[in-house]
């Protein structure tokens, strides 16, 4: 990107996995874009919460070029990137004050919280719950306590909530679908977490994992 324009973007979703086509998804977007990672004045980058594996790579690889270029980070939460794809689709004021954004979590979960719109933050959101990892019911539950204030839930998979569920319990809640290729939105993130001084360097980068990976629950439990 280039202030807030998206000059290039590289969106996957092939089976190969993550950790094998980063490298070569970063090459083709150089060569695209015209420009390498020694031109970057800044990095973004999603700190969680999502796969365990997926954010470990994308982390290792941003510290790694950090501290190769001497570069400022921006920490990004995958939740308030998606809930800001809904900004656009309410900026004539629908849906209320809040925005819920969740993502499948998979064993039957959601990555879910909560957000506020405020012009007055960067990036027009504030975090007004804990990014949490919850049941389905304890979902909807968090969403209903605000519902009467004005809530719109917004996700890049939608179908983890069922419909007829949905309609029972939260009737007249608008869901936005947003797109699963949340670089463009980091990126503008980032852009509002530099200009307000909230950029971090490789040492201080941390991940919300909000649970942790199916190897340390293994080895917890024998």
């Amino acid at each position: 990107m280039r202030d807030s324009e998206v000059l290039c973007e590289v969106a996957g979703y092939e089976e190969t996995p993550y950790s094998s086509r980063l490298f070569r998804d970063i090459a083709v977007l150089q060569d695209r874009a015209g420009l390498g990672l020694n031109q970057m004045n800044m990095f973004a980058v999603a700190a969680g919460p999502g796969s365990f594996t997926g954010l470990r790579v994308g982390l290792t690889a941003v510290k790694a070029w950090s501290e190769i270029h001497g570069k400022p980070i921006a920490a990004v939460s995958g939740l308030e990137a998606i809930a800001s794809q809904a900004l656009v689709e309410s900026s004539n004021g629908s849906g209320g004050p809040f925005i819920a954004p969740f993502l499948d979590a998979r064993r039957g979960q959601l990555f879910g919280a909560i957000y506020r719109k405020l012009e007055n933050v960067p990036g027009g959101l504030q975090l007004v719950s804990d990014e949490s990892i919850l049941s389905l019911d304890e979902f909807l539950e968090m969403v209903r306590a605000k519902r009467s204030e004005g809530i719109q839930l917004v996700s890049s998979t939608p179908e983890v909530l069922p419909a007829p569920r949905l309609a029972e319990e939260l009737p007249g809640v608008p869901v936005i679908t947003v797109s699963a290729a949340l670089a463009p939105a980091i990126g503008r993130l980032g852009l509002a977490r530099a200009r307000s001084g909230s950029l971090v360097d490789s040492m201080h980068l941390d991940a919300n994992y909000v649970r942790r990976s199916d190897a340390e629950l293994k080895w917890t439990d024998g």
